[in-house]
């Protein structure tokens, strides 16, 4: 082994554990000696885009990832990496075309659908039969079902759409398809097909065109009124809560917190209803003083239930995981606690999003510092139960 390669080998036994603590300037403290002349190794300068990213410093990780990207066209990690800014950067045209580098990654190539069939590319097929299949988390099938009808008017063709079986029901009741079957069943015979998140590249979606026709979800009016039965004794305002996201999500450090920190939302008058599912459903045993928490963890079945909920509280308030886009798509009022470097969905620095009009962005100022977050959305529900 080189010199040179063992040197490398000691800088990553180095800045790893930095990022991986969240010791982002600490990491580009090690870094910058060794690219100071403005040349250096690639992989120096990945971990330097990774360690100015985290601290939110958004245009010089760009400048970094446009080098990289025009040095080695082939590193398509790279490629997505500029795929997630630029889209945060609201840079939609060229973002969208980065992202279909996103399943040329290690950790979602077993995600993909291999499709004999070519990928639509938002041509016109009159007469043919084009599959819409969803992919990823629930939360991007609730954002990007919107689409589908964009994409039946633009092609012309017979849509059919594939979907988790998860949110199956609560999808049949929407528009713009002429089939919909059940992920992992053998769909129709079909021309082209298109992954739902590819959907903004064939139909070269721009923020202009958002947020489109909403709500475009609707709950089943059955469990609607079941669930008005079951909250009807509460106080209002009735405000619906989710403290944590997926434990398994990459980013769940950074985008969930405990329930006790949000303890300064407790005000009387205001009644909170727990959907928060997984081991993060537990704190709603001991909620903070003064606040009247009912959990209604165990009693939430699918997504049917949790739609219908949010369709009686009067707001959700949530950190980013797929009850916000459910909320968002069915038109409901929505205030969203988001890390200081978010999802590149939420673009950058707004307080509202071009793909819900009813949301509301509450954002750290500073790095996993949540406190001025829970503040400003305290004072902001003060008003809103006055209302």
């Amino acid at each position: 082994m080189s010199g040179a390669a063992l040197d490398l080998h000691a800088i990553e036994l180095q800045i790893r554990p930095l990022l991986a603590s969240g010791r982002y300037e600490e990491a580009e403290a090690v870094l910058r000696p060794y690219l100071s002349s403005g040349r250096g190794p690639l992989s120096l300068w990945k971990w330097l885009a990774a360690a100015l990213r985290s601290q939110g410093r958004i245009a010089e990780t760009r400048a970094i990832q446009e080098m990289l990207v025009a040095h080695a066209p082939g590193d398509f990690p790279t490629r997505f990496d500029l795929a997630e800014t630029l889209l945060l950067s609201g840079e939609f045209e060229r973002g969208w075309r980065e992202y279909r580098y996103r399943y040329s990654l290690a950790h979602t190539a077993h995600i993909e659908r291999k499709v004999q069939r070519p990928r639509w590319d938002g041509r016109a097929m009159p007469g043919q039969t084009l599959l819409i299949h969803d992919e990823q988390g629930y939360g991007d099938t609730f954002q990007f079902i919107r689409l589908v009808p964009w994409a039946k008017e633009k092609s012309g063709a017979r849509v059919v759409v594939e979907i988790n079986a998860e949110s199956l029901s609560l999808v049949r009741r929407a528009t713009g398809f002429d089939d919909i079957v059940e992920r992992g069943s053998l769909p129709p015979a079909f021309d082209m097909h298109c992954e739902m998140m590819s959907l903004p590249m064939a139909l070269r979606l721009s923020l202009d065109d958002l947020p489109g026709p909403t709500p475009y979800l609707h709950p089943d009016p059955r469990r609607v009124e079941r669930w008005r039965q079951r909250l009807a004794g509460l106080p209002r305002p009735l405000v619906a809560l989710v403290w944590a996201g997926r434990p398994t999500h990459p980013n769940d450090a950074n985008r969930s917190l405990s329930l006790a920190q949000l303890a300064p939302l407790a005000r009387t008058g205001v009644s909170f209803v727990g959907l928060q599912k997984g081991p993060a459903a537990t704190q709603a045993a001991l909620p903070p003083n003064g606040m009247s928490l009912l959990s209604l963890s165990d009693e939430i079945q699918d997504f049917e239930d949790t739609a219908a909920i949010l369709c009686v509280a009067d707001l959700l308030i949530s950190v980013d995981s797929s009850p916000v886009h459910l909320a968002g798509a069915l038109g409901r009022p929505v205030w969203v606690m988001l890390p200081k470097v978010p999802d590149w969905r939420w673009l950058l620095e707004r307080t509202d999003t071009p793909w819900y009009p009813r949301m509301r962005l509450f954002r750290q100022e500073v790095r996993a510092d949540w406190s001025g977050v829970v503040s400003r959305m305290a004072a902001e529900l003060a008003r809103f139960g006055a209302q």
